[in-house]
């Protein structure tokens, strides 16, 4: 368990800092992503570009 949690965490700090790249290509703009404004600061989830990036993971992870 405490495995799958330092992987969602590293997952969710790379996300992160690629993000304003990723954003360039359309992912984090998708329908299912939420972004709002919370004390002063932008938050993003990117539910659906998370869905997204996973399935490209595994088609790729499938394939070698």
């Amino acid at each position: 368990m405490l495995r799958w949690m330092i992987v969602v965490v590293l997952a969710l700090v790379v996300f992160q800092a690629l993000g304003p790249w990723l954003r360039r290509l359309g992912i984090g703009r998708l329908p299912g992503d939420l972004n709002f404004r919370l004390g002063g600061r932008d938050w993003s989830l990117p539910i659906a570009s998370t869905l997204l990036l996973s399935f490209l993971a595994m088609l790729i992870g499938e394939l070698v």
